[in-house]
């Protein structure tokens, strides 16, 4: 399968479950976009976990380019959480805004980084 194909049925996997999370999971009372922060942190861990695992045993390149560049990118959402926080602070809501921001891309660099050391570490 070539690798655009690969990409694009996992991008439209991922992208699914990102609207079903969305659907599940409210807007926080304060206007929080709690869904995707967590899809992003979840993101981060899985895209993580994957590199790392990569690392450690022989993951074909159709099956992670599916998984980090497929899924986890349609999966992710770094344009809904900027337009999100742009939002935020066009409302008004400047610490709100700032500590989404804040929260968001310093627990997505944890997450990867966990990712990286949980993929490291499976046993296989």
């Amino acid at each position: 399968m070539s690798n655009i194909l690969v990409v694009a049925v996992g991008g439209g996997l991922g992208a699914a479950m990102r609207y079903i999370i969305g659907q599940i999971i409210p807007v926080h009372p304060t206007g929080f976009p709690t869904a995707t922060f967590l899809i992003n942190i979840t993101g981060a861990f899985i895209i993580g976990f994957i590199s790392g695992l990569s690392l450690k045993h022989n993951i074909s390149n159709e099956l992670k380019l599916f998984l980090t560049t497929g899924v986890c990118g349609g999966f992710t959402t770094f344009s809904t959480f900027s337009l999100e926080t742009a939002t935020l602070f066009s409302n008004g809501k400047m610490l709100l805004a700032s500590g989404y921001a804040i929260t968001s891309v310093l627990l997505c660099v944890l997450g990867v980084s966990l990712g990286i050391i949980t993929g490291k570490l499976l046993k296989a």
